[in-house]
């Protein structure tokens, strides 16, 4: 039991590291970012259920659960809204 726990640990924290991969956005003067509340009301009307906005590399990272329901962790360019990807990931083009 106790190695099932460690091992389950192990993964929690190597998943976390890896969600953020290489994500920065490009420097952006404070007075020219648009407030986290802003995305997160844009994105709500896409049908978002948002649990955390946060800066992350000068981005904004987003934590909930995207249109779908699907559970998400996205990241944003603090001035334009347009979202970041991580290094090696792509953008799913809907069908």
């Amino acid at each position: 039991m106790k190695r099932l726990l460690t091992t389950l640990a192990l993964t929690a924290i190597a998943s976390a590291a890896f969600a953020h991969g290489n994500v920065s956005c490009p420097a952006v003067p404070k007075e020219e970012k648009k407030p986290q509340m802003e995305l997160q009301k844009k994105l709500e009307g896409e049908g978002w259920k948002v649990r955390k906005v946060q800066n992350y590399n000068g981005c904004y990272e987003v934590y909930g659960f995207d249109g779908s329901g699907k559970k998400a962790e996205a990241f944003y360019n603090p001035k334009t809204f347009e979202r970041v990807y991580p290094e090696g990931e792509q953008p799913t083009v809907a069908k």
